[in-house]
């Protein structure tokens, strides 16, 4: 009887230490692995980049931090956002998206909708609610939960922006001197429904305000830009197209095929956006639309954001290698419809941080960008969609 009970100890304590291990270690070592910086000396930045920068209003279209086990008040040893690195970087405006569903083996070609899902095993091994780990629409309500917390707990610090009123206050802050930061909440797909557009009420009512059709699948709403099927939106598809247009939210194409980019582009009387992306004339890869399809969005008077990580540039990944796609995009779509969309903590490496944007200002003026131009794709075209998109309640 002794031995056994030793035995079962053992196995007892066994699993206890797995589970510790699985708590405590494996959520932010697989943060850490997927979310790099690679190692470099400083970049340069000159004295009129500097200059330059802190008269900058920033904004990032994109940024998957909330889908990780930090305190993004706290400055991370790894990673690429957090609230004082983004302060660092002088950013004023951030979306935060939630990701609720990847597959296993994602990749941008063609990825299956009942593949293994991996954000299920992180949300258990973070410690998430148990309401969140079936059901898409919690994990997203969870993570702007979580995103709520970091706000309230910088007080005057920080504000979540839900109308144009949110926007002006942090931009008013900022102008008297105060280093507010303006976070938006978006959602990286819309299987984040769960297939009920009564879930978008829900969703609104959290403070999204950035609703993605797509991610790396086929959904109940059309194809995917790395699915299994062909063709555009579905029934459902077109519902919540129109269900976004006529609220003051932005919509975002990342991730949905061209077949739906320019079906939405048809349907509605909107600027559009692309969150996080790459130019294709400029690397041509599956992940970029093609620029026929970027123009008919760039037409909408949308903004295309464009990303920091060397998949979607077709070349390194510093600043230098991401003003050089910018600067091409400006030539391509215009001064007017492109916009920062780092793709930051979304499992990409990257060459920089958000505290080390002002080495991306001085590439832009390397490039041969105006200040003006340089305004406008630093922040400028990013308040221009969110003005005429969200709600004047306040």
């Amino acid at each position: 009887m002794r031995r056994r009970t030793k035995a079962l100890l053992a196995i007892a304590l066994l699993l206890l230490a797995a589970l510790l291990f699985v708590r405590l270690y494996l959520p932010g070592h697989v943060d850490a692995s997927r979310n790099p910086v690679t190692p470099h000396d400083p970049y340069p930045v000159s004295e009129d980049a500097r200059a330059l920068h802190s008269t900058l209003t920033i904004g990032d279209w994109h940024a998957d931090s909330l889908l990780w086990n930090r305190d993004l008040t706290a400055r991370a040893s790894h990673g690429h956002v957090d609230f004082p690195r983004l302060r660092e970087g002088n950013v004023a405006l951030q979306v935060f998206t939630t990701v609720t569903k990847s597959p296993a083996g994602q990749n941008y070609e063609a990825n299956s909708a009942d593949a293994a899902d991996n954000i299920t095993l992180l949300a258990v091994a973070s410690g998430w609610p148990a309401r969140t780990w079936g059901d898409l629409t919690e994990r997203a309500l969870y993570q702007a939960e979580k995103l709520d917390g970091f706000v309230k707990a910088e007080g005057q610090g920080a504000r979540l922006v839900r109308e144009t009123a949110d926007l002006d206050a942090v931009l008013k802050a900022r102008a008297e001197g105060r280093d507010t930061l303006g976070v938006l909440l978006g959602i990286e797909g819309a299987h984040a429904l769960e297939g009920d557009l009564k879930n978008l009420d829900r969703l609104e009512a959290a403070g999204f305000r950035v609703i993605g059709l797509h991610h790396f699948f086929d959904n109940a709403l059309g194809t995917s830009l790395h699915g299994q099927s062909e063709g555009g939106l579905t029934e459902f598809g077109r519902e919540v197209v129109h269900a976004v247009a006529e609220r003051g939210m932005v919509l975002d194409l990342a991730h949905s095929s061209p077949a739906v980019a320019m079906e939405v582009v048809e349907m509605t009387d909107m600027p559009l956006l692309v969150s996080h992306t790459g130019l294709h004339s400029h690397c041509e890869v599956t992940r970029n639309f093609p620029d026929p399809v970027m123009l008919a969005i760039a037409e909408t008077g949308g903004t295309i954001g464009m990303g920091y990580w060397s998949d979607v540039i077709c070349s390194g990944d510093t600043p230098t290698d991401v003003a050089r796609m910018i600067a091409a995009a400006v030539q391509i779509l215009g001064e007017d419809h492109v916009s920062l969309g780092s793709d930051y903590d979304g499992s990409v490496g990257t060459g920089f941080d958000a505290s080390e944007l002002p080495a991306l200002t001085h590439a832009l003026l390397e490039e041969g960008l105006t200040e003006t131009q340089i305004a406008k794709v630093m922040g400028g075209n990013m308040l221009r969609v969110l003005r005429a998109r969200l709600s004047t309640r306040g």
